[in-house]
């Protein structure tokens, strides 16, 4: 099995991500300062030089003050119908 980062999925989760970011007006200095991470930490998942997993991407929805729930159903109505065997 490939790693979702090297799959075409992931970059459905990094713009997922993006997406509700930006939608809540938060910048990814805010977003890191929620988090209590660097500014670099927030670029570096966006971007997809840092993996997270499904832990991180609750925080940083909680962190956004949007519900992962409804964000995790978003990306897996959007996810290539080859991954969800």
């Amino acid at each position: 099995m490939t790693k979702s980062v090297f799959t075409d999925a992931y970059p459905i989760l990094l713009e997922l991500i993006i997406s509700a970011r930006k939608s809540a007006g938060i910048t990814q200095l805010e977003l890191a300062t929620r988090l209590n991470r660097p500014q670099p930490f927030i670029s570096y998942i966006e971007r997809g030089e840092r993996r997270i997993d499904v832990i991180e991407f609750c925080v940083i929805m909680n962190a956004l003050g949007i519900d992962a729930r409804i964000e995790f159903e978003k990306l897996y109505t959007k996810l290539p119908s080859d991954i969800l065997i």
